[in-house]
């Protein structure tokens, strides 16, 4: 009945959701009150540290609760049939998952994985669900969340439709500037601990030619390399390539 009532509610929403997706505005539907009212409901249930590399949900498991992220990155990521890591979305503070699971209950194969050292509380489906039903104010924070993550795969669908892995690349890191991008001097720090093979997966290409195309990059003074991070120095020349 939850399920019903929250879809019912999402329904009346749907219109002014798409303004706000085509504006990219993330928090449009909801006000700052909702949204702390939702994660002080969070900070009622379980505390959680994980370690950079840990799993907090393995694909297959019915997952045991929904999580916040107060602290970290935690990616997605399925394993392809032939046994390669497909990297589908990065999480980071203020998100929760799995959002699909949490309303219908279905779990796809899909690990979530602590990229950094991560803190997330949990609560289980079936208190997060009876407190939406009693505070239906707070509806539209999940909407925000779950038209962002629309924009997120869709970017990345759009992403995969260019030709190139040199365009998939320049597209890739114009998208997590925008994301994580963090402004130093004349460069934009990605401030997030994604690997090279974390991007190739992202992009479908193998990882020696994403290591190729970076190395290209910052050879061409477009992008740094610098102590593991990656900066973008010249964003115009990326967005020029596509």
């Amino acid at each position: 009945m939850a399920v019903i009532f929250i879809t019912q509610y999402v329904l009346k929403l749907v219109t002014i959701g798409i303004l706000c997706l085509i504006c990219h505005n993330t928090r449009m539907l909801a006000d700052t009150s909702a949204h702390e009212q939702l994660i002080s409901f969070f900070h009622t249930g379980t505390k959680l540290n994980y370690k950079k590399g840990e799993s907090i949900v393995h694909a297959g498991d019915e997952p045991r609760g929904i999580y916040y992220i107060t602290e970290g990155f935690v990616k997605a990521y399925a394993i392809t049939k032939y046994g390669e890591e497909n990297t589908l979305i990065v999480r980071q503070r203020d998100d929760l998952f799995p959002l699909i699971w949490a309303f219908t209950g279905l779990h796809r194969d899909i690990t979530y994985e602590a990229m950094s050292d991560s803190t997330v509380w949990r609560v289980a489906r079936s208190d997060f669900l009876s407190y939406l039903k009693k505070n239906e104010h707070v509806v539209p924070v999940l909407l925000d969340m779950a038209i962002e993550a629309y924009r997120l795969h869709s970017e990345r669908v759009m992403n995969l439709e260019y030709r190139s892995v040199r365009e998939r690349i320049a597209s890739f890191l114009l998208t997590h500037a925008d994301r994580f991008g963090e402004k130093v001097g004349d460069t934009i720090v990605l401030r997030v601990p994604i690997r090279r093979s974390d991007i190739a997966s992202s992009i479908n290409a193998s990882r020696e030619t994403t290591s190729r195309e970076l190395t290209a990059f910052a050879r061409h003074g477009f992008i740094s390399l610098d102590n593991g991070d990656i900066a973008i120095c010249e964003p115009e020349k990326l967005r020029e390539l596509l």
